[in-house]
């Protein structure tokens, strides 16, 4: 969903560049899952300072040697597991688009904040945005193969309502997606607050309020262009 992490933390791994992807045609796909379900494991576990490739291997059951030969780092490990299902063909497909982009918006967030306070989703994810944080190439593969992705989606559902004339045509559709998934992401990040649906309900109030071209809330014909919000408005 998101955006990256900019926590100024030393970084977490040592060793061959964690930008280099593994060539998935040499995988037994038997055993890519079986690692792919260590690693994810394991750094719930564990966590990601103490998880280990000899630690994934044995879990999983192959050499350590199999990994090494396929990824570059505990990282990139966790990466390719992590996004597995984002890269997943229908992933773009997954946003709703009701008519209602308010509803929308509510309805992705609210299940998102379900999933990052999922101890299973929360652990591996908030390792790599750590890890990231002081490792530049795995930072530029994370945000080009998780962050940036989920980005677009939200632009996507936001550009819908702008060509239908819901959100002003001079708005900027990036910023106005970050206006959304940033404080969701500080908060979670920085663990400032819960995530709470109250929370996201609010985030995407307050974005919409300045993108719209009218109040929701309000009947369509008191907001058409021109026309006052109430008779005691009017100005001369």
């Amino acid at each position: 969903m998101g955006t990256t992490s900019q926590h100024a933390t030393p970084r977490a791994t040592r060793g061959p560049s964690t930008a280099k992807g593994p060539d998935p045609a040499r995988r037994n796909p038997r055993s890519r899952q079986a690692i792919f379900d260590a690693s994810l494991d394991l750094v719930g576990k564990v966590g990601y300072e103490k998880l280990t490739i000899e630690a994934i291997a044995a879990q999983a059951g192959v050499g350590k040697q199999t990994i090494y030969r396929w990824w570059p780092s505990k990282a990139a490990v966790l990466l390719d597991a992590f996004t597995a299902t984002v890269e997943h063909p229908d992933y773009d497909a997954e946003f709703p688009d009701t008519g209602d982009l308010a509803a929308d918006l509510k309805g992705v967030l609210r299940a998102t904040v379900d999933e990052f306070n999922d101890p299973a989703f929360e652990a591996p994810y908030r390792a790599l945005a750590i890890a990231a944080a002081g490792d530049p190439e795995l930072a530029h593969s994370f945000v080009s193969r998780l962050s940036e992705r989920g980005v677009r989606v939200y632009m996507d559902r936001l550009r819908t309502a702008q060509e239908a004339g819901e959100i002003d045509p001079r708005t900027d559709l990036r910023i106005a997606t970050e206006l959304i998934l940033s404080p969701f992401s500080q908060r979670w990040l920085t663990r400032s607050g819960p995530l709470t649906y109250a929370f996201t309900d609010a985030l995407v109030d307050h974005a919409l309020r300045g993108v719209l071209t009218r109040d929701p809330r309000e009947p369509r014909d008191r907001a058409e262009p021109g026309a006052p919000r109430d008779p005691g408005d009017a100005r001369e």
